[in-house]
């Protein structure tokens, strides 16, 4: 694969969606496609642009092989189209919106992914995701404890370059398309 695959990670409500929304357009400029991910959540729920799908048609969806890498968390299920490897092996770097717990496996299909990880402090997400209202209070607090988890376990997770996203959004884009930059090829850009 001539493509670069950059695997950005952190918790549900660390601004992963803003940061893609905001780095789209200069992420072209450096042959970098932001893939849509599947997800059994429905298509009108606020957040990510992703494809909302039924449980049982993500199912039917992995069984039959339609994506690249594929997760559960929070209760949902997740997957990366395959066409994900189509651009990869035509050279076009692709940004996804991974999952933390799915790093390791991520890294085994595709060992020279960049793992990003955007990191925002305690209070602020705990804000975060109470003003999107997604959530309820006791999802939230899940949602907490699990990103606790992952601290406590970050430093067996392997090498991941991070991104804090606790205040100003334009820094956290150029902080990303600085990384970007400097891990592919100038030739690929």
């Amino acid at each position: 694969m001539d493509g670069k695959l950059i695997y950005l990670m952190g918790p549900s409500g660390s601004g992963k969606d803003s940061l893609i929304g905001a780095a789209r357009e200069p992420l072209r400029a450096l042959n970098c496609q932001v893939m849509r991910r599947v997800i059994t959540r429905s298509a009108e729920s606020v957040g990510e642009d992703a494809i909302g799908v039924t449980s049982e048609e993500f199912e039917r969806r992995e069984r039959a092989g339609h994506f690249s890498l594929a997760w559960r968390a929070n209760g949902l299920a997740y997957g990366i189209p395959v066409e994900m490897d189509q651009l990869l092996n035509a050279g076009v770097h692709v940004l996804v919106n991974g999952s933390r717990a799915n790093l390791r496996k991520a890294m085994e299909r595709y060992p020279t992914l960049l793992p990003v990880l955007l990191t925002v402090k305690d209070e602020v997400l705990r804000d975060r995701l109470l003003i999107r209202g997604r959530e309820t209070l006791e999802q939230i607090d899940a949602r907490l404890a699990r990103n606790a988890l992952f601290k406590d376990r970050r430093s067996s997770d392997g090498p991941a370059h991070h991104i804090d996203n606790s205040g100003n959004l334009a820094e956290a884009v150029n902080n990303l398309l600085l990384l970007i930059e400097l891990s592919v090829k100038p030739d690929q850009i």
